[in-house]
């Protein structure tokens, strides 16, 4: 029985070490993923050329994901403030599919968000950047270098991020 315990903590402190090595090296100082993508008017943007000057954060969410809509409602009342000190700019891709797609600008609009926000309904770009569950925010330098990466949300997460644009406009 001693054995097999000790095994079991053996493995699941071999998989945490691994989570985080490969979370340490995996996306982490690489460029933004060239995807080709819509925004709710139906406009093409290719997301390696979103044209701003300063960061960007990319937050990939869904319609049905109630930690999404939670993050970036939260975002959305610093955004402007944000905006003026840091010159961040936020880009929200939806991964609604073709079922959902449609209640997105619906939601947006409803919700006054003043980000960028494009369609990723077949998952193009939430799989060239390695994302398999929403939310999934990441952070841009303004040459397009991912330099932050965080899944999940919980109250307060907001706030490190704040502190992560921070950190990159004080450069």
């Amino acid at each position: 029985m001693k054995k097999v315990t000790l095994l079991f903590v053996g493995m699941m402190f071999a998989t945490t070490t691994m989570a985080q090595e490969s979370h340490g090296s995996g996306l982490l100082d690489k460029k933004v993923a060239s995807v080709e993508l819509k925004d709710m008017n139906g406009n093409g943007v290719n997301t390696a050329d979103l044209g701003f000057d300063g960061p960007v954060v990319i937050s990939f969410w869904a319609t049905w994901c109630s930690p999404c809509k939670r993050e970036l409602n939260t975002i959305h009342d610093e955004y402007i403030d944000w905006q003026d000190e840091t010159g961040v700019n936020l880009v929200a891709v939806s991964i609604d599919d073709e079922k959902t797609k449609n209640s997105v600008p619906m939601y947006v609009n409803g919700k006054g968000w003043e980000y960028l926000v494009l369609m990723d309904p077949n998952g193009d770009f939430k799989r060239a950047m390695g994302v398999n569950n929403v939310p999934h925010t990441f952070l841009l330098d303004k040459e397009g270098n991912i330099v932050y990466s965080h899944n999940n949300y919980a109250p307060g997460d907001e706030e490190t991020l704040y502190e992560e644009i921070l950190k990159l406009t004080k450069n």
